[in-house]
């Protein structure tokens, strides 16, 4: 019996194949996820753009130059850099942003991980794309032992109320990254994907009707920062319920902090069980 054929990973999202870049490729990354994980495969001396919401690795990115936001590009700016490769994601970068691009940008990478496990063909991408297939293989190798890790311990189910947006109060839905990474310690969103009846996949909510429906509520740092007070004030709605800050960056940045985030993670779960009324 044949074996299963290895899927190519110089593929992207859209089934677009990519050839190897040349050693002279010039890197923009729109997605501050995979501006990161660039760094840890040691592209830095190729990525020539990044967006303002870029922020790691500290110092190194503040040498990158910026190029606007996910969604507010500056053409021309970018267009001055003369990149060679623009990296863009399906949930952070318009389609017609994406368009505009492909009139001066030869090379348009598409990447858009919808689980956990997307990071092992993200990571080969990146590393079959610009020669760092190496290095891809060991955050490879650190991604499966993290989600081993997880898989291995029998977490007590507890669905959660996680809460992106506030004024309206939007959580996420059952097929979104972030529900996958919170699955992986047994934190489970009611949420059906596609969010209510097939509507956003970041629903809004009244919190009012949450109460009997959730153990614990989650109040995510991006992209509404939520902080002490509003800790505080939802905290006074859910009176038995506990109710926690949590590192955004940890839940819904893939790339290679979804290492970091796994274990983040693990650890977070193992405190609350420790710990039901939550850290204060």
């Amino acid at each position: 019996m044949p074996l299963p054929a290895t899927p190519d990973p110089l593929v992207d999202a859209l089934g677009t194949r990519h050839q190897p870049a040349g050693a002279a490729c010039r890197i923009v990354s729109l997605v501050p996820s995979i501006t990161e994980l660039l760094f840890d495969l040691g592209m830095a001396d190729r990525l020539v753009g990044r967006t303002g919401f870029c922020v790691h690795p500290r110092p190194a990115i503040d040498a990158v130059p910026k190029v606007g936001g996910t969604k507010d590009v500056n053409l021309g700016r970018l267009r001055a850099l003369a990149p060679t490769h623009v990296i863009v994601n399906v949930d952070e970068n318009d389609a017609p942003l994406v368009a505009a691009l492909r009139e001066f940008v030869p090379c348009i990478v598409v990447t858009h991980p919808q689980r956990p496990e997307d990071n092992l063909p993200l990571y080969r991408l990146m590393g079959a794309l610009f020669h760092a297939t190496a290095a891809a293989e060991t955050l490879c190798n650190a991604l499966e032992r993290e989600l081993v890790a997880c898989r291995a311990s029998p977490w007590r189910p507890e669905r959660v109320l996680y809460l992106v947006w506030r004024e309206p109060w939007m959580t996420v839905a059952g097929d979104t990254y972030i529900a996958g990474m919170l699955a992986l310690v047994g934190w489970d969103v009611p949420y059906p994907p596609g969010g209510f009846a097939g509507a956003a996949r970041y629903p809004t909510v009244e919190l009012a009707a949450e109460i009997p429906r959730v153990e614990r509520v989650l109040l995510s740092s991006e992209p509404y920062p939520f902080g002490a007070a509003d800790r505080a004030e939802v905290q006074a709605r859910f009176a038995s319920v506990p109710v926690e800050l949590i590192d955004a960056e940890m839940t819904s940045w893939y790339g290679s902090r979804a290492i970091a985030g796994l274990r983040y993670l693990r650890e977070r779960r193992r405190q609350s069980l420790a710990h039901p009324a939550g850290p204060p």
